[in-house]
């Protein structure tokens, strides 16, 4: 059953081509007597078995099957690379079944190829004996057949005859930060590993974790601590005073301070100071400097008021005019300005009506007067009325103009004329004029001259009608009575004066 030998003394190829059995039987077999099926690698290999092994009609098994859809080394479970895949033309087909592996050992056509064929078909079979010993190569290798002999192939990070550990170079800190290292196979060694880092205020930039690969480098570069960066301030729209930033790791970075003044007449409203801190953000929004306001004012009375606001209504600044209504005079200033201080820089001025000359009552009369904005102030309307007994001579009203003046002079009182009176015959008249002849008050009084007597009243006056109270009187002479009995008297005449001879006619008997 056991067939002839071949390989160096450090590997042994075995095969048997009799009996012929089935792939699982033939590795039982292989695992039973020498370590496994062989498991063919590189060309190399193959030009030796293919030189070793006697031509064989059923060919021989190798260690390679399909597992799971893919070609695998059965001994070390991996995957078969397509780089080391040695297929026949053709092969491997698709025939369902067909998943263990055949070497076409001496064949004429595609000698030392692969063949998949059925697991159950009966081939010869092909072992191996390893070379390698738990002790032969380090805790950190591998152990490689190969042909008469065998390597140490090193893990990742370990090289040399000893497969000792690889260096990296020692990581500084980066500024503003730290690390954290683990080195499970010695300081800086292969697979150790540094975590960074940063103070508050900073953020890391790169690769936070960082390993020292199989070829003694760094994966990455150490890691930047940055200051965290806050919005800039450059452009803030800051007017009507000056900022003032200092930034001691970068601009407008983590700890920048930005400090604000307003400029003189206006207010601070918000925080005079703000700092970036760790997260990036301003401790407080940008301040504004408003103007300082003054009290509010408004249009004097009959008056009217102007005014620029360069920074707001009644505000540092501004500037105000006022100016009276026609008819009135300023009393005051008439522009004044809104201070640094918050205060006009004067009082406010007032309009005043202008005044017309003071009216003395007329003889005789009085007058009565509306003054809306004073005595004898722009629109007083004064009205003249006469006493009793005289007439207005003149316009009874008048008004103070927006000049200052009246529109018109004041009237006069005339006493009432009453009808111009002459003395009777054989009279005289005497009249009292305290208000000029024959006018209201006169007091006329008729005398008649030696001989006559007064025949009326003798006083009259003139009312405040302009009329006379009493008809002028007449003087008439005396009479000399005769007592005649039955005497007729002329009746011709009615009125007889002193002396006339009156004839008398006596009657016949």
């Amino acid at each position: 059953e056991l067939s002839s030998r071949g390989g160096a003394q450090a590997w042994t190829y075995n095969y048997s081509t009799s009996p012929s059995r089935r792939w699982l039987e033939a590795r039982q077999w292989c695992q039973e007597h020498f370590t496994d099926m062989v498991a063919i690698h590189n060309q190399e290999e193959t030009d030796f078995l293919n030189e070793l092994l006697p031509r064989n009609s059923k060919y021989y098994w190798i260690g390679i099957r399909k597992v799971a859809g893919v070609w695998t080394w059965v001994e070390t479970n991996e995957n078969v690379p397509e780089e080391a895949q040695n297929w026949a033309t053709s092969e491997p087909d698709r025939i369902a079944g067909q998943d263990c592996v055949e070497i076409y050992i001496k064949r004429d056509k595609d000698a030392a190829k692969w063949n998949n064929e059925k697991c159950q078909q009966r081939k010869g079979t092909v072992c191996y004996s390893a070379s390698c010993r738990q002790d032969s190569c380090s805790a950190h290798a591998d152990c490689v057949e190969t042909i008469g002999n065998y390597t140490c192939k090193c893990h990742p990070g370990f090289s040399g005859p000893s497969c000792e550990d690889i260096a990296c170079n020692p990581l500084a800190d980066p500024a503003h930060g730290s690390q954290l290292c683990f080195h499970p196979f010695g300081s800086n060694r292969f697979n150790s590993s540094c975590l960074f880092s940063c103070e508050r205020g900073f953020r890391l930039v790169g690769e936070s974790q960082l390993f020292c690969q199989a070829s003694g480098h760094w994966n990455q570069p150490v890691p930047l601590c940055q200051a965290e960066q806050c919005p800039d301030l450059s452009h803030t729209n800051f007017s009507s005073g000056t900022m003032t930033c200092r930034h001691p790791v970068g601009p407008h970075s983590y700890n920048s301070t930005c400090e604000f003044r307003c400029d003189e007449g206006f207010d601070l409203i918000g925080e005079d100071r703000i700092r970036c801190d760790h997260s990036g953000q301003w401790t407080a929004s940008v301040p504004a400097c408003t103007a300082k306001r003054c009290n509010p004012i408004k249009s004097p009375p009959h008056g009217s008021l102007s005014c620029s606001d360069p920074n707001g209504s009644f505000s540092f600044g501004s500037r105000c005019t006022e100016a009276c209504d026609e008819g009135f005079l300023l009393n005051g200033t008439s522009s004044f300005e809104c201070t640094s201080l918050g205060v006009w820089s004067a009082d406010m001025p007032s309009c005043l009506a202008k005044r017309c000359p003071p009216l003395n009552s007329t003889a005789h009369g009085s007058f009565i007067c509306s003054d809306p904005h004073g005595n004898f102030s722009f629109g007083s309307r004064c009205t003249t009325t006469c006493e009793e007994g005289f007439i207005l001579n003149g316009t009874a009203e008048t008004e103070c103009t927006s000049s200052g003046t009246w529109s018109t002079d004041v009237p006069h009182c005339l006493a009432k004329r009453c009808p111009t009176l002459k003395s009777p015959p054989h009279g005289s008249l005497n009249c009292s004029k305290p208000h000029g002849e024959f006018s209201f008050g006169s007091q006329c009084t008729t005398t008649c001259e030696e001989g006559f007597l007064l025949n009326g009243t003798a006083d009259t006056e003139c009312t405040s009608a302009g009329t006379w109270n009493e008809d002028i009187p007449q003087c008439t002479g005396k009479n000399k009575l005769f007592i005649i009995f039955f005497a007729i008297i002329d009746a011709q005449r009615s009125f007889y004066g002193l002396d006339d001879r009156v004839p008398v006619y006596l009657p016949a008997k």
